[in-house]
């Protein structure tokens, strides 16, 4: 799958996440109101989307993350921070937080390039 494909995947929403009420939430059984669903179908459906909504909001978070962590790593910063502080900071290995960094960087070269284009 080209690049370009999988980002427009990555943009779609396939379900609203909507926030429940704080006393909905307090209530371990209460879960996007799913727990009141009789009908499988409907149950299936809905906990469908809310579980692909979830990935793609994961998604795109992990992607934030890079591109923060990339921007934290920039040695053009003053402040700058290591691999070992962003780790520290987003309780991440040190390898991890590495390979958040070059994926950060790719994502903010490939976010530029797409606005010189366009």
């Amino acid at each position: 799958m080209a690049e370009t494909e999988r980002s427009e995947q990555r943009r779609l929403k396939p379900a609203p996440l909507l926030f429940e009420p704080a006393e909905a939430a307090a209530d371990p059984e209460h879960f996007f109101d799913l727990e009141s669903m009789d009908d499988p179908r409907e149950l299936l459906a809905r906990s469908t989307e809310l579980a692909l909504a979830f990935r793609a909001a994961t998604d795109r978070a992990v992607e934030f993350q890079a591109m923060a962590a990339a921007q934290l790593a920039d040695p053009r910063r003053f402040d700058r921070l290591t691999a070992a502080d962003i780790a520290e900071r987003a309780e991440w290995t040190e390898d991890y937080a590495k390979r958040m960094v070059e994926f950060g960087r790719d994502l903010l070269r490939d976010s530029e390039q797409g606005r010189e284009q366009g």
